[in-house]
């Protein structure tokens, strides 16, 4: 009897699938079917924003005419080294790239250390004034940098700086939004971890690059590229504070191609424009992890 009953069972039919379901229309199938929209929303998205800079590479391997032929030929074309080559000859790439990554990567750097050291003496020292001197930082957020000009340039222009490395590097070593970002998330950091290392014996620059620093590696990351990215592509100060075109960055160099629409070698123009990228990508990709690390690194708190 049971061998019998367990053989009916086995062969018995299973609950019928509700009337005009389709073969094989589970919730998971479902689910990837509603997905569909979404993914398309998303890759249409991505197309319209990588486009530009695909026409971008395109155009830097093309001549003059060829860029503003009709209809456009999508394809790169056989100019790129000749476009580089006028480049050269008429602002000098390899000086003006140099010149962008110096002031870039030193302005970067010292501001790095600057947010750090404010935003961590904000965050973990009790000093009388603190809260009134961090709200003056904060208010000079909403000045614009326009503003800033002109006492500026009369400032450097009195200590003999104009024209040289100085004039652009020493302005962007205080960045008020880096030290409030700094002290926001050195504010998270338990003071019991900073009180243990002091009772070690460990002194504050032993605390700060010590320990600090290694949690705070994400933020830093996230901090720098875009610090770097607002160096690299400053245009107005450095426009007025240099003289002299062995100084300039590549923006203000680029810019100097452009004069009558006769005379403006586009492939040049976008030939430099798609080289100044080349930078920024490479310290994403060296940096992407920690980057992202750090915009989360607050979305997890309670």
């Amino acid at each position: 009897m049971t061998s019998a009953a367990t053989s009916v069972q086995a062969v018995a039919p299973g609950p019928a699938p509700a009337a005009g379901a389709p073969s094989g229309a589970g919730p998971g199938r479902r689910r990837r079917l509603r997905g569909w929209p979404l993914t398309l929303l998303l890759a249409a998205v991505t197309g319209l924003s990588v486009a530009p800079f695909y026409w971008l590479v395109v155009s830097a391997t093309r001549s003059d005419a060829d860029i503003f032929s009709w209809p456009p030929n999508l394809l790169p074309g056989s100019h790129l080294g000749d476009n580089l080559r006028h480049l050269q000859e008429r602002v000098g790439l390899g000086r003006v790239l140099l010149n962008s990554l110096l002031v870039s990567g030193l302005q970067t750097l010292g501001a790095l250390v600057v947010a750090l050291l404010a935003g961590y003496a904000f965050a973990k020292f009790r000093f009388r004034g603190r809260t009134v001197l961090f709200a003056v930082l904060l208010s000079t957020l909403v000045v614009p940098d326009q503003v800033m000009l002109v006492p500026l340039f009369k400032m450097m222009m009195s200590f003999g700086l104009l024209d040289s490395y100085q004039a652009l590097v020493l302005p962007g070593l205080c960045v008020p939004f880096a030290i409030f970002l700094m002290r926001q998330a050195l504010s998270s950091m338990p003071d019991e971890l900073l009180d243990a290392a002091r009772v070690d014996g460990a002194g504050e620059l032993r605390v700060l690059f010590g320990i600090v620093v290694p949690v705070m590696r994400p933020v830093l990351a996230a901090l720098a590229i875009f610090l770097f990215l607002g160096s690299w592509n400053s245009f107005v100060w450095p426009l007025i504070a240099l003289r002299s075109t062995d100084m300039h960055t590549l923006p203000v160099a680029l810019a100097t191609l452009q004069g009558m629409k006769s005379n403006t070698d586009y492939g040049s123009i976008l030939a430099g424009t798609a080289v100044s990228t080349l930078p920024m990508m490479v310290l994403f990709l060296v940096l992407q992890r920690q980057f992202i690390s750090g915009l989360l690194a607050g979305a997890t708190k309670g």
